[in-house]
């Protein structure tokens, strides 16, 4: 397949579909596509999962909270990707149980359609759920999706169990229902991955610079960092852009547009581990916001999101004091124990790409993704506003539907089912394929074949290869990380810099120095020739 889709391109310098954005729909549309014998060039100006889909709360889940919006259909879609996406990677995704304290006087928002409802049928209510409410939402949670794997809600009795030992004691009761963890960037680089070994070519840190219809074809003018420029043919281009998608459309391609996208900035902090279990708190607040906790890297905790409104897409997105602050008294009105800015270890922040819909507030702007074709420049373009990192594989289904009455010999769906590199072994065989490596490379902890397997799955075992010693990995960096597996990183998954691998391709950055990170970054740049060097053989 590969060699036949590159033997296309070289030979008609003119590529079907060329995709520009290196996030979670970018790359999820190229590899869908190229599957179905399209040939298709990809373009990121940054790292993949630079932006958006490093950024997320990191979960494939249904939204829970939309079921107060009747976005039914997006939940349910939602719930049944859950389990489809578990069975293609469960290296890196995996189920997790979360516990939503409930208390009878709690307030929730009372703008949403619900809660408008709820106020004309049950005035005396006044902004409290009552529990049948809530236990009916996680009821259609349950069977929206056809759920298979994932455990059913349950009733906790808080009272003396682990569960209940960090949360205030008003708190006494609780539901707990399934949904599913993902290293959402890790997600991006293996969907490339395998767009690339399937035929597409990906470029990263390469800049669109312009895009202009000649005699139907698009031609798109392409930028290294190094200056460098070329040029390429497509018949037609997909702007998966994420944040930059509306920029793309006025001033790449030049299209006169009255559509366009919401920028809403999600902001997380890490901190110390808050709680000894391993579960994942669901809270809810009086402004209709929710928010995780959840344990992270092991010895961390992963509390997130905000919405705010973000204007201007050229800066770059953080976590500003204020919503530390909202996130640390949020979390603080259910704990007993106060979490402060001494805890926080670590923030990020990402940019949500919403179709800009009309709505009143962050908060209630649609998730759902939109996708529409554009021909008024004459060849056709495909603009993707929206979307959320569990429904990715179906908008990048819904494209190619999109696609398909536009390019010829467009293929059929293929992607259901079928695992991204590393993760072709059972959703639970994760501890087996851990014994199995340890087995193979007695030198390895425990600890250091758990982060192997749930980073790279079977493909561990090519990443190691013929090792008999820890000696025979090279260089050692910190924090068990390796000469060969930085190796691996750079030919195999377009890592170029320290921050690429610390912080996208894994998350050492949090167990590094910054000492230990400059030593990586140099040894990187003194070898990346020879790296390249050695994939292109």
């Amino acid at each position: 397949m590969r060699g036949a889709s590159l033997d296309k391109r070289e030979n008609h310098n003119t590529v079907d579909l060329f995709v520009i954005g290196g996030g979670i729909n970018g790359c999820g549309i190229a590899r869908d596509a190229v599957g179905r014998g399209l040939s298709v060039e990809l373009a990121e100006m940054n790292d993949l999962a630079s932006a958006t889909s490093s950024a997320s709360t990191k979960l494939f889940h249904g939204g829970l909270r939309y079921l107060e919006y009747w976005e039914v259909r997006l939940v349910r879609e939602a719930l049944v990707e859950r389990e489809t996406l578990l069975r293609a990677m469960p290296h890196i995704s995996w189920p997790m149980r979360f516990v939503l304290p409930y208390h009878k006087d709690m307030r929730f928002e009372s703008d949403t359609p619900t809660s408008k409802l709820l106020n004309v049928v049950m005035p005396w209510m006044k902004g409290r759920r009552p529990a049948w409410l809530i236990r009916l939402g996680l009821f259609m949670y349950d069977n929206l999706g056809g759920r298979k794997i994932l455990k059913g809600t349950t009733s906790v009795d808080l009272t003396g169990r682990p569960e209940g030992v960090p949360l205030q004691d008003r708190f006494e009761k609780a539901y707990e229902y399934s949904d599913c963890w993902v290293e959402d960037s890790r997600l991006v680089v293996l969907n490339a991955r395998d767009a690339e070994a399937r035929g597409a070519r990906i470029n990263t840190r390469t800049k669109v610079v312009s895009a202009q219809q000649i005699n139907g074809l698009w031609e798109i003018i392409l930028e290294t960092r190094d200056g460098e420029r070329r040029s390429v043919s497509a018949r037609m281009i997909v702007n998966a852009g994420g944040p930059w998608v509306e920029d793309i459309i006025r001033n790449a391609m030049r299209i006169n547009s009255t559509e366009g996208v919401r920028l809403v900035r999600g902001s997380h902090i890490v901190t110390r581990k808050l709680y000894d279990h391993d579960k994942c708190y669901f809270f809810q607040g009086e402004d209709g916001r929710i928010i995780f906790t959840i344990p992270y890297e092991t010895d961390f905790t992963l509390i997130g999101t905000t919405d705010a409104d973000h204007t201007d897409v050229s800066a770059k997105p953080v976590c500003t004091p204020e919503e530390q602050d909202y996130l640390l008294g949020f979390v603080s009105k259910y704990l007993k124990q106060d979490v402060t800015k001494d805890d926080v270890v670590w923030t990020y922040s990402g940019v949500r790409p919403l179709y800009s819909d009309g709505a009143s507030s962050a908060t209630a702007a649609t998730r759902d993704y939109v996708l529409n074709v554009d021909q008024s420049a004459g060849a056709p373009v495909l603009n993707v506003f929206g979307g959320k990192i569990t429904t990715y594989r179906k908008l990048a289904e819904s494209a190619l539907e999109k696609i398909t009455p536009v390019l010829t010999g467009v293929g059929k769906p293929w992607t259901a089912g079928v695992a991204l590199p590393g993760g072709d072994f059972p959703v639970d065989g994760v501890a087996a394929l851990k014994q199995r490596l340890i087995a193979q490379y007695p030198f390895l902890t425990a600890r250091w074949s758990d982060r192997l397997i749930k980073a790279y799955g079977t493909d561990a075992f090519d990443l190691m290869g013929d090792a008999m010693t820890e000696a025979d990995l090279g260089q050692k960096f910190g924090s068990n990380l390796t000469q060969r597996e930085v190796v691996w990183l750079m030919n195999h998954e377009f890592a170029c810099t320290a921050e690429d691998i610390v912080w996208r391709r894994s998350k050492l950055g949090l167990r590094m120095t910054p000492q230990e990170i400059d030593v990586l970054q140099e040894w990187m740049a003194a070898n990346a020739v020879q790296t390249l060097q050695q994939q292109a053989v």
